[in-house]
């Protein structure tokens, strides 16, 4: 079995352009990040996609819709499922990235800083740690909600290419998970990554890409 898994995270959105936290709250994608959708779908051009799924969170369907407007292939739009969502950040959703970094850990001063230091994993944790309402996803809660996405693509013939628009930490979340350590750098939005699931397991044939490698 090998199933062919293309992960693109969704465009630019004005949340991203502001450092805002962004989980499960939403905003429109700006015109950089429909630009990003778009060429992602035409990055994407050689590979001739059989299904399509999306975060059911707007930013992706959207950037999914835009997406397969410009690709050549018989899929007109995605099939939602909340698996691929974003992590939840709870109290934290909508505050400045940076300032969220400093409250959780009182000593890194940006996102990034805290995950080189803690990890996905534990950085997740410790968001939920931190929560006062004791909303945000800790580590076994994110995974649990993810498990039924991979458990579709599992169940799709030998030989699928699939295409899953999600988000950066999903994402990143997956790479440090199934990939280690060198896959764990932030997405650039409407970047793509291709995972290979076969009878072995899974691995990575490339990640954080604008362009499919040659």
């Amino acid at each position: 079995m090998a199933i062919n898994v293309y992960f693109v995270r969704h465009g630019q959105t004005y949340l991203n352009l502001y450092h805002r936290m962004q989980g499960w709250s939403d905003s429109p994608l700006t015109e950089k990040g429909l630009a990003d959708a778009a060429r992602a779908g035409q990055s994407l051009a050689k590979v001739d996609f059989d299904y399509a799924f999306s975060s059911d969170l707007k930013r992706t369907m959207e950037t999914a819709h835009e997406l397969l407007a410009n690709h050549p292939g018989k899929l007109t739009d995605a099939t939602p499922d909340p698996a691929w969502r974003e992590e939840f950040f709870g109290y934290f959703e909508g505050l400045n990235s940076d300032a969220t970094s400093y409250t959780v850990s009182r000593e890194f001063r940006t996102f990034e800083e805290m995950i080189a230091n803690y990890g996905v994993e534990a950085t997740r944790n410790k968001i939920a740690a931190a929560d006062p309402f004791e909303q945000a996803e800790d580590d076994d809660a994110f995974w649990k909600r993810l498990a039924p996405g991979f458990e579709t693509l599992r169940q799709l013939p030998d030989g699928s290419n699939v295409l899953v628009v999600s988000h950066g930490m999903t994402i990143r979340s997956i790479g440090s998970r199934l990939g280690g350590a060198e896959y764990t750098a932030q997405p650039q939005n409407g970047a793509l990554a291709k995972l290979i699931l076969d009878q072995d397991g899974a691995h990575f044939a490339f990640y954080n890409q604008l362009q499919v490698p040659e």
